[in-house]
């Protein structure tokens, strides 16, 4: 099946899944993740409508943006060392991971070195799992208070990952307590409202509990190579 086929599936899925619970696809972005697929796989998806791409690694979020047209809206979703802020600064329309307070500070000082607004979540790690990034549930609402009075940061809202399992349903409490989470950040950063949440496995589940972004790779480009 071709990446174009698989996209397209993919968004009649987003559609279906957003229509059970009264939204429309429209209310989804869908970003595609390109991470371990080469340049001109992905460039097959850009060539079939993808326009907002995903990374998590900060080189190959680099050769890619330098490959691939212009035009496409990048999002970084990996785990950012603050030592690299710079580059990512540089390159992504939207930062998904900021997990702590140095990240955040180092981000803004960039943001405003390059003279740039950059969009960015907080993670979450909803599920306490040692493995996982993200500030605590507890944590949260101070922690965006404390990012949204960093300018030129722009607090967007919150990302979390659920943990791997077969079956989808078990991502739902999961879901369910970031978007709780996201109303009461709202109440104190009102700009906060986005949910990045749903991957391949789960993500028509991510999307019935409220997602605004689903990040999506191997739905779209088929399996990743392992080892």
């Amino acid at each position: 099946m071709s990446v174009a086929v698989r996209l397209e599936e993919v968004r009649g899925r987003i559609a279906a899944a957003a229509e059970r619970v009264g939204r429309t696809g429209a209310d989804v972005a869908l970003v595609a993740v390109s991470k371990g697929f080469p340049a001109d796989v992905v460039a097959q998806a850009v060539a079939a409508g993808a326009a907002e791409l995903g990374e998590n690694r900060v080189q190959e979020l680099r050769e890619k943006a330098i490959a691939l047209p212009a035009g496409v809206r990048w999002h970084f979703i990996g785990h950012l060392q603050t030592n690299k802020a710079r580059q990512v600064v540089e390159m992504a329309s939207l930062i998904h991971s900021v997990d702590r307070p140095a990240l955040a500070e180092e981000l803004a000082r960039r943001a405003r070195v390059a003279g740039v607004t950059q969009d960015v979540l907080i993670e979450v790690n909803v599920s306490g799992e040692a493995t996982k990034h993200g500030v605590e549930p507890a944590a949260a609402v101070a922690f965006a208070e404390q990012v949204a009075a960093l300018s030129p940061l722009s607090l967007r809202g919150l990302m979390t990952m659920a943990p791997l399992s077969s079956d989808p349903e078990d991502s739902r409490p999961y879901f369910v307590e970031l978007r709780e989470l996201r109303d009461r950040v709202v109440e104190v950063v009102p700009t906060a409202t986005e949910l990045s949440m749903g991957m391949t496995r789960d993500f028509e589940v991510g999307i019935e509990e409220g997602a605004t972004l689903v990040r999506i790779g191997e739905a779209i480009f088929g399996p990743r190579a392992r080892g």
